[in-house]
């Protein structure tokens, strides 16, 4: 078990510090070349002329990125001729071309996007394919070369002119992976070598060479969206909300929409002039308040006793567990402290899931606490089932529960009450174990953890108060600076576990085994044993004979 020292709960970019004072002199980097697997498909899609007709691109589904995607074919392509189009409607109409007859002859004629685009290439968005699915066949057979008559635009006058023509136009599908994959249940052959495959990366890998790269594209984006400038210190601000926006202390975004919105704000606060940390602290700052009313409601309730959630004393059988919170209509996870408890009583040792019976719990939340069960069993090494049946239940809980980020807490929580050893309530847990008691990596760690943190500061600091996570989650953290300052003040505390071993000491105070003294499990075998040494207590037809004999 280890005590997180404050660095690792932050970003740290010491390492880059000589890259950084190269920014100056950096040049541009646009946002094709810092994609370079989607530069290199754009390359390959061009050279090949015969069946591989249309690009599938795995990028969120706005005219931002199509509008990026257009700009970057233009650049890759050899014929700066070729015309590139982009349509946010899609219709046969507009598809194809439209003629009005008379008289038997063609008196008007209007081209539609695949002539626009002849010799060239159409981009559309994944989803208008799914909502004009009758459109998909037709627009197929003509990417296919197949002969595609022009639509008459007057239906009432039907002429026995037939006019018809061939397109060379190859197409780009800009989608989510959900509507990629709707598409592929929709035709299959996408899947085929009819389509190639890309990708917009959505984050980057900070490497000595990356951060050149990097730092070129933040240089790049102040000038396209005409940003003011920005100090080193700002770019280090900047890539710390990055780590917190991709979960990650080794990677930072790339997505324009979200460096656009930070910096335009952090520009508000500056008065367009030069970007400072604070400016975009308080960017930061103002961002959450706006999205911030449910977050402070929720800590309402739990304040006013309406929730209850307890960060001081003792309990058996009761362990502060970490959730995360989504509401649709809401833009922002929050986190917030959930209650676990499990109560033991004589039985056939089965452990009841209450979410899951009350159908409230996912399968993914089942698959944790069967894990969890089968660890609990494997180390007590019984020979006969478990005397004892359990209940464990997320109190006050009236939504579904899914993911197994809470099977270390719920674990706590039942060896507690089997060995009657109290848990601490000054610390709260997160975690998922393995069938060998190995602590595995959660995700939604800094919202859990600031969830908890400010339950305890509204409550009141005891300075014994902390939250224990998987060590291998330490490199997801990227905590506000308050929380921050509170772990350097040793005010709250950061404790990275690997295996249950580790954790329960932390929680209970007491080792999970241990030859030399007194420990959890051998005490829960002291229970057990004492159970079946003696008589079982009479059931309640026995009791009745006994009362009128």
């Amino acid at each position: 078990m280890t005590q997180v020292d404050w660095r690792n709960v932050t970003p740290q970019y010491d390492q880059f510090s000589s890259q950084l004072e190269q920014f100056p002199k950096i040049t541009p980097y646009s946002f094709l070349d810092i994609q370079k697997r989607f530069q290199q498909a754009l390359r390959r899609f061009e050279c090949l002329s015969n069946l591989s007709k249309v690009l599938l691109v795995n990028a969120p589904d706005n005219s931002i990125y199509r509008q990026l995607v257009s700009e970057s074919l233009s650049v890759c392509s050899a014929d700066k001729t070729q015309p590139i189009i982009r349509t946010e409607s899609l219709k046969v109409e507009s598809l194809f071309d439209q003629v009005e007859v008379k008289d038997n002859e063609v008196i008007a004629h209007r081209t539609g996007l695949l002539s626009r685009a002849e010799n060239g290439y159409l981009i559309i968005s994944a989803n208008l394919i799914l909502a004009n699915p009758g459109c998909w066949l037709l627009l197929k057979s003509a990417l296919l070369g197949e002969s595609i008559e022009d639509i008459n635009s007057n239906q009432v006058h039907i002429s026995s002119v037939s006019t018809s023509r061939t397109y060379n136009v190859k197409l780009i599908v800009v989608g989510d992976r959900v509507q990629l994959g709707d598409l592929d249940f929709l035709d299959s052959d996408v899947q085929t070598g009819f389509c190639l495959f890309s990708e917009l990366e959505q984050d980057l890998k900070l490497t000595d060479q990356n951060i050149l790269e990097y730092l070129g594209y933040l240089k790049w984006l102040k000038a396209r969206f005409d940003l003011p400038n920005f100090s080193n210190d700002s770019i280090l601000s900047i890539m710390k909300a990055g780590a917190r926006e991709t979960e990650d202390q080794h990677y930072v975004p790339l997505c324009p929409i979200w460096h656009n919105s930070l910096l335009s704000e952090a520009a508000i606060e500056s008065s367009n002039q030069e970007i400072t940390p604070q400016h975009i602290t308080l960017a930061l700052e103002h961002k959450y308040y706006r999205e911030s009313y449910l977050p402070e409601r929720a800590m309402d309730d739990i304040l006013d006793g309406q929730v209850i959630i307890e960060t001081d004393g003792e309990q058996v059988g009761q362990v502060n567990g970490l959730t995360v919170i989504d509401v649709p209509g809401h833009p922002i996870s929050y986190g917030e402290p959930a209650r676990i408890s499990c109560v033991i009583h004589f039985g056939d040792g089965d452990i009841a899931d209450v979410e899951r019976k009350a159908e409230l719990g996912g399968n993914l939340h089942a698959k944790g606490m069967m894990i969890m069960q089968a660890f609990v069993s494997s180390s007590l090494n019984l020979e006969d089932p478990l005397p004892y049946s359990a209940s464990i239940v997320f109190e006050q809980s009236y939504s579904e529960v899914d993911g197994d980020s809470a099977s270390l807490a719920e674990l706590c929580s039942l060896v507690s009450a089997l060995s009657e050893y109290p848990i601490n309530q000054q610390i709260a847990v997160t975690g998922a174990v393995d069938q060998f008691g190995r602590v595995q990596a959660v995700g939604g760690l800094n919202e859990k953890i600031e969830g908890f943190y400010n339950v305890c500061k509204h409550q009141g600091f005891t300075g014994n108060q902390g939250v224990i996570l998987p060590t291998s989650n330490l490199k997801h953290l990227a905590l506000k600076d308050e929380l921050v300052e509170s772990i350097k003040s040793g005010q709250f505390n950061i404790w990275s576990v690997s295996n249950v071993d580790e954790a329960i000491p932390l929680i209970m105070n007491k080792p999970f085994r241990d030859e030399n003294e007194e420990n959890v499990l051998s005490k829960i075998a002291e229970r057990i044993e004492n159970f079946e040494r003696h008589e079982h207590p009479p059931g309640f037809v026995e009791r009745i004979k006994l009362l009128f004999s």
